[in-house]
């Protein structure tokens, strides 16, 4: 009997490294999940089927094994809504540059064009979320488009999409496989010009500062060289914390609205900012000063702020290069007052929010994220929600050089630490996974309790509630409007979880906040710790501009008159002790 088509796909994906697919089965999809099923699951050197509750889910699931391990991950929708389902956490993945190959089932091929229930063009659908999206036709064409798509997102870093009809898949397999060959990626060496001009720029700055992003990774030795060598401080974004950030002297943290510490002032103050493997995009928190670029992607070049010396090649390569030609700077009086600048402000702002907060009520989330990075594993992955969940996590989480932390940096979504955690537990089954979740983000997908429970995967959720969309709120006040469609009833998330077989617990009182978090790391399935916190504390960035400070006091001013001064006094209270000052 031939082979089906769909089991010689599986096949392919088999032999390209793949261990599990996210999903939800059902209708155009069944072909392919029954040969997964035949391979007979991990355990026996198969494929393993994760069956999530959301398509978005089995996306943004993929898309955090792929980033975290750089191998391929793989997630499949059903066809119409199905795999519309996958959209946000493939716009996810692939602006990440995670290699995630999304199966797309399709209509039986006869029905597509007649406008057939269900009927989506997925082939059109993913083009702009994808490095690569085709429609299989033919049994003929199948394994040729399957291994174009695998080769596309290992290569080209980012999300491949087959669109495959329930009909085709169940056609017997009429053509060979190709041979998949494991392709090592290319280490992009920069034009030596462009080496000898950045030499040259840094040999003639007083004042040169380092801004990192995540291209740094790698590199993080010859970064620190090269800011010993010019006495530069190195602020960093947030993707590039987990690769700069530990054993780093020279740290002055972030910049930006989620930002901390002097990386503002220090940016700012230089004649000469490097930008290191960094397409931030905010170019308002980038100064208008002499900048140079280095960056393995031509077009992110000069494409957020004016840059006089760009440099086309990976950070690890150009600073290898450039190394030699810098001389080294005599005097470090600018490194030094932004280091003790920095130190100012860790300890007077962003500290400030975790002393004395032992014993506040409601919970102040920064004592609470102060304690996360006490009490985790030294290996422990970490997963956070957009919103506030970013901003705890970029002040609080340490790296440590041994941990990771990744969120949805650049889509922005709600609802992605839980399904990003269950990825990365599936793909880490050893490590500590911690989801920290806001409560707006985990009601979203609240479902995928469900798919760590049913997987029995260990994870750890920490639930910030404060039954508020806290960064929406943020963004109003700033605006000068009153916060309004913000709040929420009080949900017991702890309780929710139990029902799901979760080991849970509500923490109101900071002092019992250390235990709760023990207690969830030691059990061995999956754990919730659910935390009431302040929804007056809002994050205060390290540098405060006058129209924000107007924008803030006129929404204070319109609370007063249209709720009364009580509101206004308790977020008075929560948050303007921690507005750093001088």
């Amino acid at each position: 009997m031939a082979k089906e088509l769909a089991t010689q796909l599986i096949e392919q994906l088999q032999s390209a490294g793949v261990r599990r697919i996210y999903g939800i089965v059902g209708d155009s999809l069944n072909p392919l999940v029954d040969a997964v099923r035949k391979t007979g699951g991990s355990a026996n050197g198969g494929i393993d089927w994760i069956h999530v509750r959301h398509e978005e889910a089995a996306a943004f699931a993929a898309g955090a094994e792929a980033q975290l391990t750089g191998e391929l991950a793989v997630c499949a929708g059903s066809c119409g809504p199905g795999n519309l389902h996958l959209m946000n956490g493939l716009y996810d993945a692939n602006r990440t540059g995670a290699p995630v190959l999304a199966i797309a089932s399709h209509l039986p091929s006869v029905q597509i064009g007649s406008g057939f229930f269900q009927e989506t063009h997925p082939d059109r659908l993913f083009d702009e979320c994808s490095v690569y999206s085709e429609l299989i036709s033919t049994s003929d064409q199948a394994p040729r488009v399957m291994h174009n798509a695998i080769s596309h997102a290992v290569g080209l870093r980012g999300v491949a999409v087959v669109t495959l009809p329930g009909d085709i898949a169940s056609l017997p397999a009429t053509a060979p496989s190709p041979l998949q060959r494991t392709v090592r990626p290319a280490s992009l060496v920069p034009a030596s010009e462009s080496v000898a001009e950045l030499a040259e720029a840094i040999n003639k700055a007083d004042k040169v500062a380092i801004f990192a992003g995540a291209g740094v990774q790698g590199a993080h030795d010859e970064v620190l060289a090269l800011a010993k060598l010019v006495k530069a401080p190195i602020g960093h974004s947030l993707r590039g914390k987990d690769f700069i950030q530990h054993n780093n002297p020279y740290d002055i943290g972030m910049t930006g609205l989620l930002g901390y510490g002097a990386a503002a002032e220090g940016i700012a103050g230089a004649e000469l900012l490097i930008l290191l493997g960094t397409d931030f995009p905010y170019d308002q928190f980038l100064p208008a000063t002499r900048t140079a670029q280095v960056d393995r992607a031509p077009e992110h070049l000069g494409r957020r702020t004016d840059v006089d010396i760009a440099v086309h090649g990976d950070v690890l390569p150009t600073l290898q290069a450039l190394l030699p030609l810098v001389a080294a700077k005599k005097s470090s009086k600018f490194l030094d007052q932004m280091l003790k600048k920095h130190d100012k402000l860790m300890n007077k702002a962003v500290g400030a929010y975790t002393r004395n907060a032992d014993a506040l009520v409601p919970i102040h989330p920064e004592y609470a994220a102060s304690l996360l990075d006490e009490i985790a594993a030294a290996d422990a992955i970490f997963t956070a929600d957009t919103g506030m969940c970013n901003v705890w996590t970029a002040r609080y989480i340490n790296p440590l050089g041994t941990r990771r932390l990744i969120g949805s940096y650049l889509h922005g979504s709600m609802a992605n630490a839980l399904p990003q955690a269950i990825g990365a537990q599936a793909a880490h089954p050893g490590r500590q996974v911690i989801s920290v979740s806001g409560d707006g983000g985990l009601s979203m997908l609240l479902g995928e309790l469900i798919t760590a429970a049913a997987q029995k995967l260990p994870v750890k959720v920490v639930v910030f509630n404060n039954s508020t969309l806290g960064m929406v709120k943020l963004e109003m006040l700033v605006d000068g409007l009153q916060d309004f469609g913000v709040d929420v009833p009080d949900v017991n998330y702890a309780a929710i979880a139990a029902a799901m077989g979760f080991h849970a617990v509500r923490v109101t009182d900071p002092a019992n906040i250390a235990d709760a978090y023990r207690a969830a790391f030691a059990h061995e399935g999956p754990a919730l710790v659910e935390l009431v916190t302040d929804p007056n504390a809002l994050s205060i960035p390290p540098k405060i501009k006058g129209g924000q400070v107007v924008g803030f006091a006129t929404a204070m001013s319109k609370i007063v008159l249209n709720r009364g001064a009580g509101e206004a006094v308790s977020m008075a209270r929560s948050n303007l002790r921690n507005i750093p000052r001088g």
